[in-house]
């Protein structure tokens, strides 16, 4: 199975629906695992790549809002809503905590496939990010402690000289860790240097030199 080939989950407690999504998601080329309820869902080993959860509003056991709560603070894949029985609340409340759509049974497929696109669409670009920002995370990690406080002063554009003075060293040492900076974190600009600090939320100088 290709790595980066989609995932779609299915959870539902009613075979029958199981079956039938099962049936039209893998006409579309596209990888299912289905389950029964929450509980399933949760004890399964989930693959590294690009998924979907479709998921039935209501379940025996954990419901389906209350599966959505508990995958909140997780790398949970977008989520999908199905119900026979959904409510304007339900909805709302869904839709707040993050899902992409809600959909009330009988839906047609090309709603159906079309939420499913979306939703993929949508984890692959927050996975990428994950790993961006992973990457990025590595390279800072490489900074001594030094490097570390001089790089606020470098994003911010303050000279050597003034950073030198600042915190209390000479303008070579700063040039040095400004090197050493511009290398570890395999960045080709000052300006790219900015945009990392910004993506790893580097806080910029509260007291400026003067």
């Amino acid at each position: 199975m290709n790595p980066d080939s989609p995932i779609v989950f299915v959870v539902d407690d009613d075979f029958r629906v199981r079956e039938s999504l099962c049936s039209l998601i893998t006409s579309r080329g596209l990888h299912v695992a289905v389950f029964g309820s929450a509980a399933e869902f949760l004890e399964c080993e989930k693959p590294d790549k690009p998924a979907c959860l479709i998921l039935d509003l209501q379940l025996p056991g954990t419901s389906g809002l209350e599966l959505q709560h508990q995958l909140t603070n997780g790398d949970a894949p977008p989520i999908v809503f199905i119900s026979g029985h959904g409510d304007i609340p339900s909805s709302v409340r869904a839709m707040k905590a993050g899902a992409i759509e809600f959909l009330s049974k009988p839906f047609s497929e090309q709603e159906l496939m079309h939420a499913i696109d979306n939703a993929i669409t949508i984890d692959r670009i927050a996975r990428q990010k994950r790993t961006e920002l992973a990457e990025l995370q590595r390279h800072y990690s490489l900074l001594t402690p030094r490097e570390r406080e001089v790089l606020p002063f470098v994003v911010e554009g303050y000279a050597n000289k003034v950073t030198a003075a600042d915190l209390g060293t000479s303008e070579i040492t700063i040039g040095v860790h400004r090197g050493q900076i511009m290398r570890k974190m395999a960045a080709k600009s000052l300006a790219e240097l900015v945009r990392m600090a910004d993506k790893l939320g580097i806080h910029r100088l509260t007291d400026p030199p003067k």
